[in-house]
């Protein structure tokens, strides 16, 4: 058990990911690192924080969830903050992509509404205060061809911040999105130069952004932003101003 606010980082172990929980650290909170395949990455994010811990599961998986619900309540005693951040894309075009394809991506959906709803049950509702901060992106209000589940994903995430907040009236729970543009990570890394141009073309700041510069915003919303829930918060370099 600790005595620190609680901060839980799913798919810690990325870009983004990553340096949420640096941040989160540095503001104070002991902080989850959630990953699912990425152990030795995770580990050594870890390492590099003030205090945090570990936590694996599978979110697509709800008996997985399920058990880390568990060992949460067991270890740490308390979540207060939930940044749902993990997420993956499944490229393909309408006519190509198979049912079992679209199905994988649909699982994330399902797996961070149920975790949420665990979270929100077993602490943050008992203890009376919370923050939620849901990592979407920029491709939910734009689209972006060849991801259309991943796409419809993100959008689904925005759609759940603002009905969340409202379910969640006057419960002290703030709930917000932070849709991120194009920010240097893997996933960025492996696309096209063709395709960077083109988005480097509509970026009003002519840079692509950092994960840094996503994560100062999530400890904005965790620590600070006590009258702002239900909001989707755009990070783009003026990609799209929402």
């Amino acid at each position: 058990m600790t005595g620190k606010p609680v901060a839980l980082v799913t798919g810690g172990a990325g870009g983004i990911g990553s340096a949420c929980c640096r941040a989160l650290s540095a503001e104070g909170f002991y902080v989850g690192i959630h990953y699912r395949k990425s152990a030795e990455r995770a580990q050594e994010i870890l390492s590099r924080l003030n205090e945090g811990f570990l936590i694996q599961a599978d979110l697509t998986n709800i008996e997985s969830v399920e058990a880390l619900v568990l060992k949460l309540k067991e270890t740490v005693g308390r979540v207060d903050v939930l940044v749902n951040n993990a997420g993956h894309s499944i490229n393909a075009d309408i006519l190509s992509m198979k049912m079992e394809q679209f199905d994988e991506q649909r699982a994330m959906t399902r797996g961070i509404w149920y975790l949420t709803k665990r979270i929100l049950r077993q602490f943050m509702l008992r203890k009376g205060e919370g923050r939620i901060i849901n990592i979407s992106s920029v491709v939910g209000h734009l689209g972006n061809a060849g991801q259309i589940p991943y796409t419809m994903e993100k959008a689904a995430l925005d759609a759940f911040t603002k009905s969340l907040a409202q379910e969640l009236s006057g419960r002290n729970i703030l709930v917000n999105s932070v849709a991120p543009g194009f920010i240097e990570t893997d996933m960025t890394s492996e696309l096209p130069p063709e395709v960077k141009s083109k988005v480097m073309a509509g970026i009003t700041l002519n840079r692509i952004g950092k994960p840094e510069e996503v994560a100062e915003v999530v400890a904005f919303l965790a620590k600070k932003g006590t009258y702002i829930t239900g909001s989707v918060i755009h990070v783009n370099g003026g990609l799209y101003g929402g």
